[in-house]
């Protein structure tokens, strides 16, 4: 038996599979298709202080290796998150991320506050890397702004906190520093990519935001870049995010550092393959020849040749 539990600082998870927020709503849609006891956590989709009605349509759209996306957080803002998901999301079996996303740094700090008045929860991941929504990405291209976020979150709230990054700046290790410097437990790499699509015989961009966060299997090998980056810091556990579909996948975001993997895009078109995944890691650490799947994080750094 292969040992799949890893820690992302304070949080411990019995395997690194977890499945990324706005891509698995609030499980209770998931209920039929996954075994929610074989994952490694659960992330909900991102709420906000208040209900958020998102961008106009279109709001995504489907690219040859992947999709657009420009949702706008959609959601009906965070005390009913608290009254009405978190309540059946406490009865699964599996650890449960809130994710949520402040309009400033005092709101951040202030919705960190409230969940972390919650039971039941694992863990928070502050979205501070959303494209689709105006000034979404400047708390995550701004290190000073990067460190005060998370500081504030980190002493208002119990729960380990998880930074989570935008890949749309010129070095995110200044980032993903920066979120350690305020101490976040650890930083998933990464968002999405500033992308957009255009219907030339309309002359006109298709989503009605104009631009989207491109994601699927066209951003992994960036966000597998990504993640060597920050994972060679050692300043800081990462989650690898971007493109991850299958066991290779995930194996090679692990030996490349990653600590934990979210798969986003696939669950999409594919809802059962964390499940399947999880089944296929014990295979994967024994052709390793290693009875923990810890003991190969960030090993292709060690590797001759």
């Amino acid at each position: 038996m292969v040992d799949l539990s890893v820690s992302l600082g304070r949080l411990r998870l019995p395997n690194p599979i977890l499945v990324a927020s706005g891509t698995f709503g609030y499980a209770r849609e998931m209920a039929g298709l996954v075994d929610f006891a074989r994952l490694g956590g659960i992330i909900p989709k991102t709420v906000t202080q208040k209900p958020r009605i998102g961008n106009p349509p279109p709001r995504t759209h489907e690219t040859a290796a992947g999709m657009l996306n420009a949702i706008g957080l959609d959601n009906d803002g965070l005390e009913h998150f608290c009254t009405h998901h978190l309540p059946y999301l406490r009865t699964l079996p599996a650890p449960i991320i809130a994710n949520i996303a402040g309009s400033d740094a005092d709101e951040f700090v202030a919705m960190a506050a409230r969940v972390g008045r919650e039971s039941g929860l694992a863990a928070v991941e502050l979205n501070l890397s959303c494209p689709n929504v105006a000034h979404g990405t400047d708390y995550a291209t701004d290190p000073a702004v990067t460190t005060r976020i998370v500081r504030g979150c980190r002493d208002a709230c119990p729960y380990p906190i998880i930074a989570k990054l935008t890949p749309n700046v010129t070095d995110i290790r200044v980032i993903a520093r920066a979120a350690a410097d305020g101490g976040a437990d650890a930083v998933s790499c990464v968002n999405t990519f500033v992308g957009m699509a255009i219907d030339w015989k309309r002359r006109k961009p298709i989503l009605g935001n104009i631009t989207g966060g491109l994601s699927g299997p066209a951003i992994k090998p960036l966000a597998l870049r990504a993640v060597w980056q920050v994972a060679g810091l050692g300043a800081v556990p990462v989650v690898g995010v971007g493109g991850i579909a299958t066991v290779d996948d995930v194996m090679e975001f692990i030996v490349a550092g990653a600590t934990a993997v979210q798969l986003g895009t696939v669950n999409f078109y594919d809802p059962t393959a964390a499940t399947r995944i999880v089944g296929e890691l014990e295979s994967a650490a024994g052709h390793l020849g290693v009875s923990r799947i810890a003991d190969v994080i960030g090993s292709a750094r060690v590797q001759p040749g």
